[in-house]
């Protein structure tokens, strides 16, 4: 289902001229340096296409002959590879390695030196000179050093010899078919010659620098039935291109059509064009630093859609892949696989970020990223420290319409104990794990917890979370400028065993009521805290994890609450 869909993006791409997407035979490539010749293999120029983009050196992409598979053995690429297979200059590998690698370059040229461009570009291979004139060039200094990828230009031809049409035909008439054996395409269904090697993904965040492959059979242990590599899963040579190439395209740096969540990255696309394929990723990333405020209008057109025909509509039956991939040594494992419609997906999105809506001071996002809520529950707030897979099991819970895992309520709850902060992040992601369990069990007819302070919640935990706020809130108006709080001190016991924290804070707030200048004030708390106190019957000796949750809420909502009373 994943190669089907994966061949059928590239299928739809393919028929628009204007994708972009590589054609059977090729594929999208970066290469930094071009080596500029004239007709008679002279050398002109080594042109870097390298420009500075943010702090980072971004090389061109170009259209090129697609590369071979490598392993150890020695495969050049066609008209172009990196220095050491292109030249024949060494880099890093030994002297002898070099030989052999130029010399299997030279031979793919050789076949096809009547080829104008390719008869000056084996000229200028065999000038013996061609090193000594290079280092002319400072930029020759990093391609060396770095064993950069290059290839050659016509002087006075704005493209690489590859674009150029007599070699394009030739490339295209010429497309390697290294196996005649047929078999049933496992992605079509059709006859086919077999795919039997793979291209490699690249993309994927962690993999290997040459990439990894979904399909692979490189050990004895992984065949079966006496078949080798591709024959164990056959997959025809035509969905072999058109999935690798949709797959490395949807995975290329610049895509809008993927995410790094956590240890996994993620890519999406429609069934057919339609703008959510371009927008999914906006919902759950974090702010482009330069259009902050894209973001926030993505997501709001969700709830606008209806009503102004914006991008998205609720009843849009297209449907939506999600495939989340994770490195896996030289192989890349599926992390999960999600088939929707658009319209759900939005519903969905929505769905969650009205779970997690919480009032919130002024400057704090209204539709934080899950990094952003994430990293409120890792220690020192360090990205390194969220959970392995916890981004990913969030994200496939909203897109699924299920809890969140017990693991973040866990999570979240022991570093609201241990930093003793309350933070609106840590109240988001609590509000919505309390929110989304209810909706698909709730066995004790608990109330949805909502945006702001909710007199009417009588859960046992929100009870004595708001007490806590205003036993808080008393004792800082009766010692102003006070830097220690009873929340530093007793907030891990009031939240897990009531009846032993309450019963002396209790005490001490009659000490501290006593203090306050203002009589209104001690009317005011007096009965807040009997109001609170009607709904509390007794101090129960603990609390469960969930109830700690609402414990955490109520608090919050409450002394949000005092806050904005002292606004108005």
């Amino acid at each position: 289902m994943i190669l089907q869909a994966l061949k059928e993006y590239y299928d739809r791409k393919a028929a628009d001229p204007d994708s972009g997407i590589a054609p059977p035979g090729w594929e999208k490539k970066e290469l930094p340096f071009i080596i500029v010749i004239d007709d008679n293999g002279n050398l002109i120029n080594f042109e870097d296409t390298r420009e500075m983009v943010g702090k980072k050196k971004v090389a061109k992409t170009f259209l090129v002959p697609k590369a071979v598979k490598r392993s150890s053995g020695v495969a050049a690429n066609f008209l172009w590879d990196n220095v050491e297979y292109a030249l024949g200059i060494r880099c890093k590998a030994k002297e002898e390695r070099v030989t052999e690698q130029h010399q299997a370059f030279l031979k793919k040229l050789d076949a096809h030196r009547d080829t104008p461009a390719i008869a000056a570009i084996l000229k200028f291979l065999h000038n013996p000179n061609k090193e000594s004139q290079l280092k002319n060039f400072p930029s020759w200094e990093d391609a060396q050093r770095d064993c950069s990828i290059l290839s050659f230009r016509i002087n006075g031809h704005s493209e690489p010899v590859f674009r150029e049409t007599d070699i394009i035909k030739l490339i295209s008439e010429n497309i390697p078919d290294d196996g005649d054996e047929k078999i049933r395409c496992l992605v079509t269904g059709n006859i086919a010659s077999l795919a039997n090697l793979h291209a490699a993904i690249k993309g994927v965040r962690d993999t290997n620098t040459s990439g990894g492959n979904i399909v692979s059979f490189n050990i004895d242990a992984a065949n079966s039935f006496g078949k080798k590599q591709g024959a164990n899963a056959p997959v025809g040579k035509e969905a072999e291109f058109a999935y690798t190439t949709a797959l490395n395209t949807l995975l290329a740096k610049n895509s809008d059509q993927k995410m790094n969540m956590g240890g996994c990255t993620v890519v999406f696309w429609a069934a057919k064009e339609n703008d959510f394929e371009t927008e999914f990723g906006s919902f759950f990333s974090e702010p482009d630093k330069d259009d902050p405020d894209r973001r926030t209008g993505h997501i709001k057109a969700l709830y606008t859609s209806v009503a102004d025909g914006s991008f998205i509509t609720d009843d849009d039956p297209t449907v939506f892949y999600i495939l989340g991939l994770a490195p896996n040594a030289a192989r890349i494992s599926i992390r999960f696989w999600q088939v929707t419609t658009v319209a759900q997906a939005a519903a969905r999105i929505r769905q969650y970020f009205d779970d997690i809506d919480i009032y919130h001071r002024e400057g704090y996002p209204d539709y934080p990223s899950i990094w952003r809520l994430l990293v409120s529950t890792a220690s020192m707030g360090k990205t390194e420290n969220i959970l392995p897979n916890q981004e990913g099991d969030m994200m496939r819970a909203i897109l699924e319409g299920l809890p969140f895992p017990m693991s973040l309520l866990q999570q979240v709850m022991l570093r609201v104990k241990c930093d003793r902060d309350i933070s609106t992040s840590r109240i988001q992601l609590i509000k919505g794990f309390l929110n989304r369990q209810w909706r698909v069990s709730n066995p004790n007819n608990e109330r949805s917890i909502t945006v702001s302070l909710d007199n009417e919640n009588t859960n046992i935990g929100y009870r004595l979370g708001r007490l806590f706020a205003a036993l808080e809130k008393i004792q800082q108006e009766a010692n102003p400028g006070i830097n220690a709080t009873i929340k530093d001190r007793f907030y891990a016991s009031a939240s897990s065993t009531p009846a032993v924290a309450f019963a002396p804070l209790i005490r001490l707030s009659k000490h501290h009521l006593a203090k306050l200048e203002r009589e209104g004030r001690k009317i005011y708390f007096e009965k807040l805290i009997g109001d609170i106190l009607d709904e509390v019957p007794s101090f129960p000796t603990h609390l469960s994890l969930i109830d700690q949750g609402q414990f955490a809420i109520g608090y919050y909502h409450q002394n949000r609450d005092f806050f904005t009373k002292n606004n108005n």
